[in-house]
């Protein structure tokens, strides 16, 4: 059998999904979606699904509860975390999972990884050792115009390449992103649907419901949801039906954030006994749909003193009495200025409400002749910085459409109604995005990738291949020489590339990419040398680090003698990493153990706590205070 055989894995094996994305039990679209997908793919016995959950701690044990392995992305330690968060970049980072992804990654290895997340979480997977090396796919929301344009970069490092909306998918491939397509995420139609008129009735009495015209909306209360538009266009529909109809609005959101919706309803000069809202209590899980009065109140079911508050991504209603909401409605209403799929819009669809929905974003595939809704109109706005093209939706058009709704006959609304949940089903349910994502799953190439990714695999006695032109030459040599997937864009390609336009050489290049090469063998080599010394050793080392200039590293030298000369560090072997061009200064020191070029790991704050009594980085610490440095014992280093 040849050695390339021996590297494929057996036909018979299940592929092992990695899916990154919110988990699967947040009340969020991304957790939603989570669920769904998860639970297919699951289903159909072919894949063994490793859930990656943001925003869970490593060993949280509700992670143990659910059918299929799931592993938090957060870390436990509340040292650990107080640090992280200390950070505003490192917090983002720990709140998307990225801290621990190739942790994660070495651990399971995958067949393929699915990152199911906002594009600005998943960026810089794409500089990853591992990344493209096994199938990896972005399945991400795109929600305004002008496409964000990193979101058009990274297309060239993203063989698979899916947007939630229509809208994203267009954009991108007419800017030249080719592969990109529309994955709408994947929404749940057995628990919605729509209840038997005596049920609705009966659910509308327990809140004290009966004939009046209800006005739905169900969001997360960001400022990306035009509540001040709707809350304007309900005080003029209030006006319109009063003569008839009793109406009111429903707002089934969490009122502890984003917009300041009193205030909007006291502006607006509503009655507060019109504007419901949803309360759900944490002791017995039952909701009440009341006027608003504060973001906590006492449960009216099993009478507990402040356990009923307004919803949030963690404690909000079951899907089954999230239906029972919809049903309340007679009208759903989402305005918004943006949006990667909007979720409620389907959801109400599939209870057959008609539905209302600005004629934007994601919205424009929810205002289809076939979508038994009807589009909101909207002035353009630019956001701040971004230059984003926004929707304000327009009061005066959701006024318009309450109103066609309101005057509708009862056939009419269930026709469209009928019309609505058909549309939902083909287009967004679990069944037809989890079959279009199996599809997708099996069309992926195999992958024979070893999960080494801490050591590029280097070939200094690669040949190029002369017939490519001068980006191609570049990027062929960087893959096949120095194992690095490079992209036209990259400052390495094009620093090369502008080289050779500026008249140098194939050959000069060649060499110095060569020489490159020889320098990260023996990184290699040194990399496994301290690693098999540190497995060796009984006493913890000292590591030193100078590898900037000859400067830093006399100093280091006068350091190594304070050091040595200090009863407490004696008996102490010191490693010391510099650049191999710096040798001969340091060659002759007898108290170091070992020398050895920087490694990655170095950059590991975990890596050097395990593996030294102290570290020391005196690039770093010159660089900080140039004066001198004091040792300290507690496996820290400081300058002063």
């Amino acid at each position: 059998m040849s050695k390339t055989n021996l590297l494929k894995k057996p036909h018979s094996k299940k592929k092992k999904i990695l899916f990154h994305s919110c988990h699967s039990r947040q009340f969020s679209g991304f957790g939603k979606n989570c669920k769904n997908i998860c639970k297919y793919l699951h289903s159909t016995g072919k894949y063994e699904i490793v859930e990656y959950a943001n925003a869970y701690k490593e060993n949280d044990k509700t992670l143990k509860t659910i059918p299929w392995k799931c592993i938090g992305s957060g870390p436990s330690d509340p040292v650990e975390i107080a640090k992280n968060n200390s950070d505003p970049t490192t917090s983002r980072k720990m709140s998307y999972g990225l801290l621990r992804i190739d942790q994660v990654i070495k651990q399971e290895k995958p067949d393929i990884y699915i990152g199911a997340e906002d594009i600005w979480a998943l960026m810089e997977l794409t500089n990853k050792d591992w990344w493209n090396k096994i199938p990896c796919m972005i399945w991400t929301t795109l929600d305004s115009l002008p496409i964000f344009p990193e979101a058009i970069k990274l297309g060239e490092k993203i063989q698979h390449y899916y947007t939630w909306a229509s809208f994203a998918s267009e954009a991108l491939v007419e800017k030249g992103v080719n592969q990109a397509k529309c994955l709408h995420g994947a929404v749940e139609t057995e628990n919605f649907f729509k209840l038997p008129k005596e049920q609705k009735a009966s659910i509308r009495n327990q809140h004290g419901l009966n004939n009046e015209f209800i006005v739905g909306f169900v969001f997360r209360n960001q400022l990306r949801k035009s509540v001040p538009n709707l809350i304007s266009a309900f005080n003029q529909f209030q006006k319109y039906s009063k003569n008839k109809t009793k109406s009111k609005l429903l707002l089934h959101t969490g009122w502890h954030e984003g917009w300041d919706i009193p205030s909007l309803i006291v502006e607006h000069e509503i009655d507060f006994s019109d504007v419901l809202t949803t309360y759900i209590c944490s002791t017995c899980n039952k909701y009440s749909i009341k006027p608003f009065s504060s973001t906590k109140t006492d449960c009216p079911h099993c009478k507990s003193q402040g356990t009923q508050s307004t919803i949030n991504v963690r404690n909000s209603p079951t899907e089954s009495q999230l239906n029972e909401i919809y049903n309340i409605m007679d009208v759903y209403c989402h305005p918004f200025t943006s949006g990667g799929q909007e979720i409620p819009i389907q959801e109400a669809k599939l209870t057959e409400l008609v539905t209302l929905s600005t004629n934007y974003s994601c919205g424009t595939d929810m205002c289809t002749k076939d979508s038994g809704g009807f589009s909101l109109d909207w002035s353009e706005f630019r956001e701040p910085t971004t230059q984003f093209i926004k929707a304000s939706t327009k009061p005066d058009s959701i006024f318009k459409m309450l109103k066609k709704v309101f005057n509708m006959s009862s056939n009419e609304r269930e026709k469209l109604g009928k019309q609505a949940r058909a549309f939902v089903i083909k287009n967004y349910s679990t069944e037809v995005i989890g079959k279009q994502l199996e599809n997708i799953i099996d069309s992926m190439e195999e992958s024979v990738y070893d999960y080494n990714f801490q050591e590029r695999k280097l070939n200094i006695d690669y040949k190029p291949d002369e017939s490519l032109d001068d980006l191609n030459w570049v990027m062929d040599i960087y893959k096949n020489m120095l194992g690095v997937y490079q992209i036209q864009s990259d400052k390495d390609t094009q620093h090369w590339y502008e080289k050779l336009a500026n008249g140098e050489s194939r050959k000069s290049i060649f060499n110095k990419l060569k020489n490159i090469c020889g320098n990260e063998i023996q990184i290699q080599k040194n990399s496994k040398k301290i690693k098999d010394f540190l497995s060796s050793t009984s006493i913890t080392p000292i590591g030193i680090k100078a590898s900037t200039n000859e400067y830093h590293v006399l100093l280091a030298t006068k350091l190594i003698d304070s050091i040595k000369n200090d009863k407490e560090y004696q008996d102490r072997d010191i490693i010391f990493f510099t650049d191999f061009k710096f040798n001969t200064i340091i060659n002759n020191h007898s108290f170091l153990q070992e020398i050895a070029s920087p490694t990655p790991e170095l950059n590991n704050d975990k890596y050097i706590s395990d593996n030294f009594h102290v570290f020391i980085d005196v690039d770093k610490l010159i660089n900080s205070s140039p004066n001198r440095v004091i040792l300290n014992t507690s496996n820290q280093y400081e300058a002063c």
